[in-house]
């Protein structure tokens, strides 16, 4: 079997920005809570955490600041992908330097690849570190699917150990879980997709709903593995409003609007994201005031 970074919910951390940069006092109040409400991991720089528009610095000493803030209470897993593989092992060397525990790599965006040009991508990357990596395969943004096949010429390389599945297509995850089995833990990219995912042997989460609700997202992955199927699933059917309002417009905008909603200084998205729409606040703030998250 291969390693497991971390079992039930790892939280996709948004970032919170100032004019002038990473709002470093926000994102330690932000890390807490996060702690403090029962998640399993965090997760930095990922696409929630808008590391497309960070610089090269801001990306390391944000990863750098969560590792040394949670001190391993809970593993860090830092978002180290890009389209160009050489700065990619730069960036995944670096975080396995500072401590981090994992590395999430998305699949090259905009120049794309083949399924061999996946593997030759990854198999260069995973030579320079031991760190575990975690593939994301999410085809909506990059344009690129990880199919079955790849994920199991992929599942043989010793620190491959994981893949965040947010293609949103069920019939390939099940295809991927039969051909890697615990060659290649699963992980759902969908928060209305978490209790489907871990039925089919997937070992948790990486989730933008538990920025809001971390906690709650938690209980979800706690109660299937504990056997309770039944509140397990009613969890996850009761936050699907919530879910469909924090993926109303481009994620992150709405996960930081709620952010703010509920007390945080997070800023607003950098561009080319804007802030939330009008009509997509109120939309949030009830979904949110359904919740219980707001008074």
């Amino acid at each position: 079997m291969k390693k497991i970074i971390f079992k039930g919910c790892g939280t996709a951390i948004a970032t919170p920005f100032t004019d002038s940069g990473v709002n470093f006092e926000e994102f330690k109040k932000l890390i807490e809570d996060q702690i403090a409400n029962k998640v399993d991991a965090i997760i930095v720089c990922g696409t929630t955490g808008e590391s497309s528009t960070m610089t090269l610095e801001e990306r390391k000493e944000t990863i750098k600041f969560a590792v040394e803030v949670t001190n391993k209470r809970v593993p860090i897993i830092a978002g180290t992908g890009g389209n160009c593989t050489a700065s990619v092992i730069e960036m995944t060397k670096y975080a396995e330097s500072i401590g981090a525990d994992g590395a999430l790599i998305v699949t090259p965006y905009y120049n794309k690849t083949t399924g061999e040009g996946l593997v030759a991508h990854y198999t260069a990357i995973a030579k320079e570190t031991k760190l575990p990596i975690i593939l994301y395969s999410v085809a909506s943004r990059t344009g690129v699917n990880i199919s079955p096949s790849t994920c199991k010429e992929l599942s043989k390389i010793e620190n491959i150990v994981a893949i965040k599945e947010a293609s949103g297509n069920l019939s390939q995850i099940a295809e991927i879980a039969n051909l890697c089995r615990e060659d290649l833990h699963i992980y759902s990219g969908n928060d209305d997709q978490i209790t489907p995912i871990l039925s089919l042997g997937g070992i948790g989460v990486i989730s933008v709903l538990s920025n809001v609700a971390p906690e709650y997202t938690h209980n979800i992955t706690e109660n299937f593995f504990n056997g309770n199927i039944k509140e397990a699933t009613k969890l996850q059917l009761d936050a699907i409003p919530l879910v469909k309002a924090l993926f109303c417009e481009v994620n992150p905008i709405p996960v930081k609007a709620g952010l703010n909603m509920l007390g945080y200084n997070m800023g607003i998205p950098r561009m080319p994201l804007v802030e939330m729409t009008t009509a997509g606040k109120e939309k949030l703030k009830t979904e949110l005031s359904k919740f219980g998250l707001l008074k």
